[in-house]
């Protein structure tokens, strides 16, 4: 790009941090680093004309894993770790609602219900048999009980009759949680440039060169929390995962409320303006969808749909309006990847899904790096 003096001057000169990505970690990275050094020249890159990955594309969900999704996580992880990993969810929703306020978040807590097809009788009587277990672990954060046993009232077709019911479950919305984080971005004159891919960084003794598509500057520090798109970038233990989505039209008198997840969470659907979001289906094409592509599946798509038709929404006419996917960072940990690279390069990778939950406290902790 043919840059001029003064786009120079203005933008890429004297830069003490640059920030790869403006999803939820990236703007609370941002925010942290001006708190701690208000006369610092922030600079964030975006490679979209919003913000890519999962934080503008994700369902919504203010929550901290299902049943089933912690009895499955206690197979690969200590229970201390499992007990860590919730507090961290739980405590970073907290302060996510306290940074934003739950006005401007639409935050409402209807609850979360776990749904079983009647081909996972065996999953729910699992479930079912390690409840005590699972709330005596989870006591200590909540003081009180996470999960009970309630009756399908929602009119739901070919599931088990009887749900897992979590209250401490709610929901939010994506745009404006997204749209407070920006404003609070720009009140404190921190620049964002959009459509700008990073494709390498070299290191100096005293700064970073950033290499862009467009061009390249120099950066005292470079923070990444580009998640799943950073192993173009890093050399971690992280892989691209896409979500497919879709959201019906307005449907008239629906009675369903809350969140909901399905099949051990790879499933999860709720209901917003008078509309279902669904979303989910990755197991059902794991090599396909490890991807940092946007794109539509058809196979998971029409999935979906049957799945509206047969078990959520077997009385109602529905008509989808919009489907889309977004790219989330996973690994073989659920634990988020926050760490120094060297002197001048830090990131804050791997969420795992759980954007809305920890994002903002991933932030922080990038932030704290220096």
């Amino acid at each position: 790009m043919n840059l001029s003096y003064w786009e120079i001057k203005s933008w890429l000169s004297n830069i003490d941090y640059t920030i790869v990505g403006s999803g939820i970690v990236g703007l609370n990275c941002a925010l942290r680093l001006k708190e701690k050094f208000p006369k610092s020249k922030i600079l964030i890159l975006e490679k979209g004309s919003l913000p890519q990955g999962a934080s503008t594309k994700n369902a919504g969900f203010a929550c901290f894993g299902s049943m089933s999704e912690i009895i499955d996580d206690l197979k690969s992880h200590s229970e201390s770790e499992i007990i860590s990993l919730i507090k961290k969810r739980k405590e970073g929703l907290k302060y996510l609602r306290n940074f934003i306020g739950d006005n401007s978040l639409n935050y409402k807590q209807n609850g979360g219900f776990e749904i079983f097809t009647k081909k996972d009788v065996d999953l729910f009587e699992n479930c079912q048999l390690k409840l005590n277990e699972v709330n005596k672990l989870l006591k200590p954060l909540f003081s009180s009980t996470v999960f009970e046993i309630k009756d399908n009232t929602f009119g739901f077709k070919k599931i088990v009759d009887k749900l897992i019911f979590n209250p401490f479950e709610g929901q939010i919305d994506t745009g404006l949680m997204m749209e407070a984080l920006l404003e609070k971005v720009k009140r404190k004159n921190i620049k964002i440039l959009n459509n700008i891919n990073v494709t390498s960084f070299l290191e100096n003794n005293s700064s970073v060169e950033i290499v862009t598509e467009n061009f390249s500057y120099k950066s005292s520090k470079l923070f990444i929390a580009a998640n799943g798109f950073s192993n173009k970038l890093l050399n971690e233990k992280i892989a691209p995962a896409r979500a497919q989505v879709l959201i019906t039209k307005p449907i008239e008198n629906l009675q369903i409320e809350g969140t909901f997840h399905l099949d051990r969470g790879y499933y999860y659907f709720r209901n917003v303006d008078n509309r279902i979001l669904l979303g989910g289906g990755r197991n059902l094409d794991f090599k396909k969808e490890e991807t940092d592509k946007f794109g539509l599946n058809n196979t998971i798509q029409s999935e979906l749909e049957l799945i509206l038709k047969n078990i959520i929404l077997p009385k109602n006419e529905f008509e989808i309006d919009y489907r889309w996917s977004g790219i989330m960072g996973v690994g073989n940990k659920k634990t988020a990847i926050v760490k120094s690279i060297s002197n001048n390069v830090f990131c804050g990778i791997r969420l795992g899904g759980m954007g809305i939950a920890i994002g903002s406290s991933i932030g922080n902790e990038l932030a704290n790096k220096i």
